[in-house]
């Protein structure tokens, strides 16, 4: 309707001279608080990223290995290619589970960090997200080597064949 636009036309002019507003001002760098909130938004979805490609890359590395490699009596540089197709396998299903974690992470509480545009573009705002998500992927991987737990009884089998 003609009065929900005109309403819709007034707020974007009041937000378009409140951010004009903003430009001129100087504004302050994230607080502390601020700092790890976006440490921790960036975080979490990276250790469930890291979690599910390094889980997923070694029992489909060695799922193929065992299959594969065992039938063609595969050299050690065919080994880095069964590893190669793991790693492959692991980043398709990343690509198909980054929606899923990145919903459960919203799922836990994790909301948007209240940062001005400026704020969020400040190099320690910057510098927060990627050791957040660069720790978050490091967490991730090393607690997704789980599955090598279960692979030692696997390997003790093929060695008496």
């Amino acid at each position: 309707h003609s009065t929900e636009r005109s309403c819709l036309l007034r707020e974007l002019h009041r937000f378009e001279s409140i951010a004009i507003a903003q430009e001129k001002l100087e504004v302050a760098p994230p607080s502390p608080g601020q700092l790890r909130h976006v440490f921790f938004h960036n975080a979490l979805p990276f250790v469930g990223f890291g979690f599910l490609d390094n889980a997923i890359m070694i029992a489909a590395g060695t799922q193929i290995e065992l299959s594969i490699g065992v039938v063609l009596g595969i050299s050690t540089m065919a080994g880095k290619a069964t590893a190669a197709l793991g790693n492959l396998v692991s980043d398709l299903a990343g690509l198909g589970l980054a929606g899923y974690v990145e919903a459960l992470a919203s799922r836990l509480g994790l909301s948007i960090p209240d940062l001005t545009p400026k704020q969020a573009d400040m190099w320690q705002t910057r510098l927060s997200a990627h050791l957040g998500k660069a720790i978050g992927v490091t967490i991730g991987c090393i607690l997704g080597m789980f599955p090598l737990l279960f692979f030692g009884e696997e390997e003790e089998k093929l060695e008496e064949k």
